[in-house]
């Protein structure tokens, strides 16, 4: 099954009309208004609306150029550059993000990149342990994964009995209650940021790893549900999208309504 990249089909878009748009501004605009004028000099008056109107008419490429250019382009530009709206698909982020969750994105946070390519025009910071980022899935660029930083470059980190340790400090967890029969919910702090995660009650696999320089390692909230560096690896600089910064809508599914039950902030 193939992925739909939105950012490539929209920057197609935005090519495919913006090049619409510009032809019939510099050559079928002109050659309808002098098309008109030469009519006009013939008739020896003014035409009739009609037929005005018939000359001047664009062809529907031009029609559609018109219409949707500005529009697609001020997406693009918003998308690209500014926020960026993302869905959860998956529980890889409980408790702190649920499925269907609609969030913002801050596409400057990290620096300013061109659509699609992902190539940065202009730094500005740089992912911090404990941020929430969205970045493109390294197996699969056209798929956009959300998970935690925690670890930097240069970062050594190890897991012991469930436990994160960054440079040999371990991170505080705090046990909070039995989320399920199966789930604990602990509180954990992590680069100054507090915020909950989930841990099964089965032994887990201890690991130990260093980051290299541009590289970033990722795990989601939900330590036993998460797809995420443990299995594929670590996130590459260029494949930053952006800091995840708050939650606007929650909307499961089609088939549900939406509503604003986890409205707020991303700890």
């Amino acid at each position: 099954m193939m992925n739909f990249d939105f950012e490539l089909v929209l920057a197609g878009l935005v090519a495919l009309f913006g090049v619409g748009y510009a032809i019939d501004v510099w050559l079928w605009k002109p050659a309808r208004v002098a098309a008109l004028a030469a009519a006009t000099r013939s008739a020896g008056a003014a035409l009739p609306m009609a037929d005005q109107t018939k000359l001047l008419k664009e062809n529907l490429f031009a029609e559609y150029s018109r219409s949707f250019f500005p529009v697609l382009a001020l997406v693009l530009v918003l998308r690209s550059f500014f926020m960026e709206p993302y869905q959860i698909p998956s529980g890889s982020m409980l408790p702190t993000l649920t499925v269907g969750d609609f969030i913002v994105v801050n596409k400057f946070e990290y620096g300013i990149r061109l659509p699609v390519l992902g190539t940065k025009i202009l730094d500005n910071n740089q992912p911090q342990v404990g941020d929430v980022m969205v970045f493109k899935y390294p197996v699969d660029p056209a798929v956009k994964f959300i998970k935690r930083v925690v670890g930097v470059p240069g970062d050594t980190l190890h897991y012991r009995d469930k436990v994160l340790y960054v440079n040999g400090e371990a991170l505080s967890q705090t046990y909070i209650k039995d989320q399920t029969a199966s789930t604990e919910l602990y509180a954990e702090l992590i680069g100054g940021v507090e915020h909950q995660i989930w841990r099964n009650k089965n032994a887990g696999v201890d690991w130990s790893v260093t980051i290299p320089e541009g590289k970033y390692f990722m795990m989601g909230d939900n330590r036993d549900g998460s797809n995420d560096s443990r299995y594929w690896g670590f996130v590459p600089e260029e494949n930053i999208t952006g800091k995840a910064i708050a939650v606007w809508l929650h909307w499961e599914s089609f088939f549900s309504l939406p509503n604003f039950s986890t409205v707020g902030g991303i700890e």
